[in-house]
């Protein structure tokens, strides 16, 4: 959550409440204490206020380039054109540099020391680190200071007001984005429907296979059974064909004897 922005927008809203009654000499005083303020690093608002606005025309436009300056850029633009624009103050000067390290950070994660002593127009690496850590402490950069390799690596940045002809850009740069995100989406969801019918195959196949080894139980356990019942006939059948002993078959064959002896003996006679 970008909490120093809102603190930002909170303490310009004092700004933007004097505005309201502010005109000529005091809409430039009111310019410069914002420029100046500690916590304060969005103008935008302030510049749309009508008599804030009033001053590009006539001759404290030089105020309302600054405060423009302070909403959109860098030191070098002051450099650059120092004719159009009032002198600044020491408290400016070193706000103007911190806002000049937010917008270079924007671009590039890892800040040379080179690129800040020239954007930053610093002489000597002990006045740039004291900046960096300034900017640190106002809470409008993270980051840490590589001295070996000589160069801030940045964690985090806050928002600088947008000009109004960077809104086609950035509106762009965002629809790119969402376009992204939403192929990004639709390449999720198909990898989702693809794993949701691959695990359905799957759960459907466990289920058949499942199922075939229930049959498989069955129809051995149903062979098991016949070749049990077959087994018992089988064994029914041995017990009924086992031969005679010798004595049995001597009984038997006197009892027969015997049989025969008397069916053929006269009636009548005595032995």
């Amino acid at each position: 959550m970008d909490t120093t922005h809102g603190s930002s927008n909170s303490n310009l809203e004092q700004f933007l409440l004097l505005s309201k009654n502010a005109k000529g000499a005091a809409a430039v005083e009111l310019v410069k204490q914002a420029t100046e303020a500690p916590g304060v690093y969005v103008f935008g608002e302030l510049l749309d206020m009508p008599n804030i606005k009033e001053l590009a025309s006539g001759p404290n436009s030089k105020h309302y380039n600054l405060l423009n300056l302070f909403a959109y850029g860098t030191y070098a633009e002051y450099k650059a054109n120092k004719a159009k624009l009032p002198a600044l103050s020491k408290a400016q000067s070193a706000k103007l540099r911190h806002l000049t390290i937010v917008t270079l950070a924007t671009k590039n994660k890892r800040l040379p020391y080179t690129v800040l002593l020239k954007e930053l127009d610093v002489g000597n690496l002990r006045e740039l680190e004291d900046l960096i850590i300034e900017a640190i402490y106002a809470d409008i950069v993270h980051g840490k200071l590589d001295q070996k390799h000589q160069l801030l690596e940045v964690e985090y940045v806050i928002g600088r007001d947008m000009r109004p002809e960077n809104i086609a850009e950035i509106t762009a740069v965002l629809q790119d984005w969402y376009n992204t995100c939403e192929a990004i989406v639709r390449n999720l969801d198909t990898q989702v429907k693809k794993t949701n019918e691959r695990k359905e195959n799957e759960m459907r196949t466990l289920a058949k296979i499942e199922q075939e080894v229930v049959n498989i139980k069955k129809t051995l356990k149903v062979t098991q059974q016949q070749q049990d019942n077959e087994q018992m006939i089988v064994d029914s059948q041995e017990v009924v064909a086992i031969p005679l002993d010798k004595h049995t078959k001597k009984a038997s064959a006197t009892k027969s004897k015997g049989a025969l002896i008397s069916l053929h003996k006269p009636f009548g006679k005595k032995n």
